[in-house]
């Protein structure tokens, strides 16, 4: 029966890890508005999107070729490194670091400031959802 028990906690737990707070929620249900404004057909964000966005280098800060990974590493679980300023970055994964994803006004700052830092330009609601639900999931 304990094993039982054991499986069904994990199995609760690991079904609601991926889920967003309330507070975060309502952002990307803000940001679905803003894709579904851009774009008739969306229907829901994409984190094999939102992986690619994050992964794809691109011309960036400083002129250099820079993706999300240049900083946050390929495995989100692990520390990243600043290149810029040689400042250690927590991991980036929910799933290790609970914090994460945690604070709207704090999402929002730092995705407005690496999409600059990255393409030169801030992302647009599709973009920031589909980083998001990447993101969410690792």
């Amino acid at each position: 029966m304990k094993k039982i028990s054991t499986l069904l906690f994990l199995v609760f737990v690991s079904l609601n890890a991926n889920e967003f707070n309330p507070a975060m929620q309502e952002y990307i249900d803000s940001l679905k508005q803003e894709a579904k404004a851009m774009d008739k057909n969306f229907v829901d964000f994409d984190a094999k999107r939102g992986e690619k966005i994050f992964s794809t280098k691109s011309k960036g800060k400083n002129g250099e070729l820079l993706s999300c990974q240049s900083c946050h590493n390929e495995n989100l679980t692990k520390e990243g490194l600043n290149i810029f300023t040689d400042k250690n970055i927590e991991a980036l994964a929910p799933s290790v670091n609970p914090k994460r994803l945690s604070d709207v006004k704090e999402v929002k700052k730092w995705l407005k400031r690496n999409f600059v830092d990255v393409y030169l330009r801030e992302g647009n609601a599709l973009e920031k959802g589909d980083v998001l639900y990447y993101i969410i999931n690792q």
